[in-house]
């Protein structure tokens, strides 16, 4: 690995390799080993974070590495730089490159102008630092993903369901996409997704049915603000409620991302009695992405 673009070039040795790492790293976090000692890494975000924002800038830090943050404002990306001049200029002054940004294109040019270590921190595309966060609290959940059935609830054709559906392509675990057909995985992406693991279902009851996993997302996702209303509207039947919730196997882990928009994508009540849960996620995203950090800089 000299980089982390998607969940998509991943093969399943490397996938469960940085999910075992993970879970060493988060045991002891001053042990940390310090893979990053006199490195400067850049955060370069032009779309907003709490959780991946912190847990990167921690995490580089753990592991004895410097860390700039630049939104879009503060570099000439934001007024028409070419990415591969950007890359270029950083790739003679940094180490390595986080970025959170819209076209998946954009972090693949930077990985292959720039010449540094490159993850994807979060695209249009695809999430996949979420997703190997996820993985590993199923792992310490459930004791892995082997014969385990994980439904996707709502916009099953959203950056986090399309790394869920690689990740079950690479694993061989069932996933189910449940989501009404105008929020359904695009035929044009399907085709490139080996087949045999991966159902969409356009009913919610019959989505959840024997899942040991419920799984949710936000809504409305940044860029899709202008249709917040029809969202809404067309998703309310896909919200994790206490009444679908009986539908699942007994114990079912509830996950969310987050941010978490309670009484619309999940409800309060089940949120708070899935909060362990969801906040090892959030946590688990340090201990993943350190995880990532050291293979991508492995010597």
């Amino acid at each position: 690995m000299n980089h982390l673009l998607s969940i998509e070039e991943l093969s399943k040795d490397q996938i469960e390799k940085l999910v075992d790492l993970a879970c060493v790293l988060k045991k002891d976090r001053t042990a940390s080993p310090q893979v990053l000692n006199g490195q400067q890494w850049a955060l370069i975000f032009t779309k907003s974070s709490t959780r991946t924002r912190v847990s990167f800038e921690v995490g580089i830090r753990e592991l004895g590495g410097q860390v700039m943050f630049l939104s879009g404002a503060d570099i000439q990306l934001g007024r028409g730089e070419p990415i591969k001049d950007t890359a270029r200029v950083m790739g003679r002054m940094i180490h390595g490159a986080v970025i959170r940004t819209f076209a998946q294109q954009d972090v693949v040019e930077f990985a292959q102008y720039s010449g540094l270590p490159t993850i994807n921190a979060l695209t249009d595309d695809e999430h996949p630092c979420q997703i190997l966060a996820d993985l590993q609290t199923i792992h310490e959940r459930l004791g892995g993903w082997a014969g385990k059935r994980v439904c996707f609830l709502g916009d099953g054709d959203c950056n986090v369901a399309r790394s869920w559906i690689w990740a079950s392509a690479r694993l061989g675990f069932e996933l189910v996409i449940g989501a009404p057909k105008a929020f359904q995985p695009q035929e044009s992406f399907m085709r490139n997704v080996p087949p045999g693991t991966i159902r969409i279902v356009d009913d919610p009851t019959e989505a959840v049915k024997g899942c040991d996993v419920l799984y949710t997302d936000v809504w409305v996702s940044m860029g899709k603000e202008a249709e917040s209303a029809e969202r809404i509207e067309l998703l309310k039947p896909w919200q994790i409620n206490s009444e679908l919730l009986k539908h699942a196997n007994p114990g079912a882990l509830v996950m969310h991302c987050l941010p978490a928009y309670r009484g619309k994508e999940i409800t309060d009540e089940v949120m708070e009695a899935n909060a362990d849960v969801i906040f090892d996620q959030a946590e688990n995203r340090l201990h993943a992405q350190k995880a990532v950090i050291v293979e991508i800089t492995r010597k």
